[in-house]
């Protein structure tokens, strides 16, 4: 959206087309073009075209004198090339079926991912494939991957989004409860995968499956002291508050069978009363009293709200915490979600901690980890449901939901509202308003899309509409 309207703006002021679009490629904007070194623009540009740009932005310069500074700079050292074994590699070295496969590939002169190239090694392995058999079922892999595929002009996103929900049209529209714990409810079905593609900042049923070290996850008591100081503990919780207006004071009577019960003790509850401001604890046993420093109605009800609200223990956000038992470890599901916080407890293996709340990952580790979270929580929702789509058509979704370094809603407030098309975006919804701001700013739609040239019924670019080139029969010379 930024580089077609610096083109344009470029364009507006005399600025050939090709040179503009130079321009904007290069990451510059009208404000920073103002502010833009001469020697950086001429790296893209010839001098006159430099000299041209930045005067019609309202910058007067002249390249003669940098280039005489040029020359007077000393040439830099040229680093010695690279050699093979210096370049680090990312991905791991070939095991002995892997590199027999490679080799097996490289003699058909033929490609396959790595991926491919592991998976089909290991199954080999399994059951024990060799000489021209493995030879054979290499040809029919190089030969499936090849049919699988995308041709090109093929209109992949419109059959990603028909292959989504296409489905989505059989899902159900109720909240279940979650797969092995029964008391936590859990947003599943249409309206979880339209939270998903909504990209909402919080999901209406958070929650969190948190697993433990090695070092505890098989022991139960160790585990339920974890689950105790990862679930929020509220003063009401453990104790019951009483407004004294006679006294102005508030008093809370703590109950000791529930403190044990939380793994707390009345120090550590009291602690937490002392750091409210306006308030004067006096100890009496299992009771305290909070006196009002000021005495006022109205500070003795704000008293009684804050000590009512007050979080004794735990984290914010965590309603509850369960402990179920799977695969031989205990494993804690929480209803509420604190990816940061959860990190920090110790005890937790940081590196299994899940959470249902993408905006929260996307935070927390970053946009991949999003990325990879949109696709899991949209492949896991519709396999609940039995239904199969093809992983590339969700991959597609969470790549176009996340590709900017934000996570993004597919929706006029995300994705299809930042368009380049006017007609595509007007097509969507708010259509007045799409073209009313694109008429009053003069925008130019390059009819690029499917949308916008099925609207004014010319080809789209897609399959054979995509093809440009024409071929011309000539007539044999006689």
């Amino acid at each position: 959206m930024a580089k077609k309207d610096t083109v344009n703006a470029l364009v507006k002021r005399d600025i050939p087309p090709e040179v503009a679009e130079i321009v904007a490629n290069a990451g510059y904007t009208i404000t920073t073009l103002k502010k833009a070194d001469p020697e950086d623009l001429a790296k893209y540009l010839k001098p006159e075209q430099v000299e041209r740009i930045l005067k019609s932005v309202g910058v007067k310069v002249s390249l003669k004198k940098t280039k005489k500074k040029g020359r007077r700079k000393k040439k830099e050292e040229k680093l010695p090339p690279l050699k093979p074994e210096d370049i680090p590699s990312k991905s791991e070295p070939f095991t002995p079926g892997q590199k027999k496969i490679a080799e097996i590939l490289e003699k058909q002169g033929e490609e396959l991912p790595r991926v491919i190239i592991n998976d089909l090694a290991d199954r080999v392995e399994k059951y024990a494939i060799k000489g021209k058999k493995l030879n054979k079922l290499v040809d029919a892999v190089v030969k499936r991957y090849k049919e699988r595929q995308v041709a090109p002009y093929e209109a992949c996103g419109i059959v990603a989004a028909q292959s989504i929900g296409e489905p989505g049209t059989q899902m159900t529209m109720r909240t279940f409860h979650y797969a092995g714990v029964a008391e936590i409810n859990v947003t599943l079905g249409l309206p979880r995968l339209i939270e998903i593609v909504d990209a909402r900042r919080s999901p209406s049923t958070p929650m969190m499956e948190v697993h433990l070290s090695e070092d505890i996850k098989e022991d139960r008591e160790a585990v339920a002291k974890t689950a105790r100081s990862i679930e929020a503990t509220y003063l009401l919780d453990i104790a019951s508050v009483e407004t004294d207006i006679t006294n102005m004071e508030v008093r809370v009577n703590f109950d000791k069978k529930t403190l044990e019960k939380k793994g707390m003790d009345l120090e550590e509850a009291v602690e937490k009363l002392r750091k409210i401001k306006g308030a004067d604890p006096v100890e009496d046993g299992y009771t305290i009293s909070l006196r009002v420093l000021e005495s006022s109605y109205k500070k003795l009800q704000l008293l009684s709200q804050t000590v009512r609200a007050l979080r004794v223990k735990g984290i914010s956000g965590i309603e509850r915490a369960i402990i179920r038992k799977s695969e031989g470890e205990y494993v804690i599901y929480t209803q509420g979600s604190n990816l940061k916080d959860v990190f920090q407890v110790p005890g937790v293996d940081a590196s299994r901690v899940r959470t249902n709340n993408i905006v929260e990952i996307s935070d927390v580790l970053g946009i991949e980890a999003a990325r990879n979270s949109v696709i899991d929580e949209a492949n896991k929702t519709l396999s609940e449901q039995g239904l199969s789509v093809d992983f590339r058509h969700i991959m597609l979704v969470s790549d176009i939901m996340t590709n900017d370094g934000a996570v993004r809603a597919i929706g006029r407030h995300g994705v299809s509202g930042r368009k380049s098309s006017v007609l595509a975006r007007a097509a969507f919804e708010i259509t007045t308003a799409h073209l009313l701001d694109a008429g009053i700013v003069g925008e130019k739609d390059p009819l690029d899309g499917v949308t916008e040239n099925i609207i004014i019924g010319q080809p789209v670019s897609v399959g054979t509409g995509g093809v440009k080139l024409v071929y011309r029969i000539e007539e044999d010379k006689k």
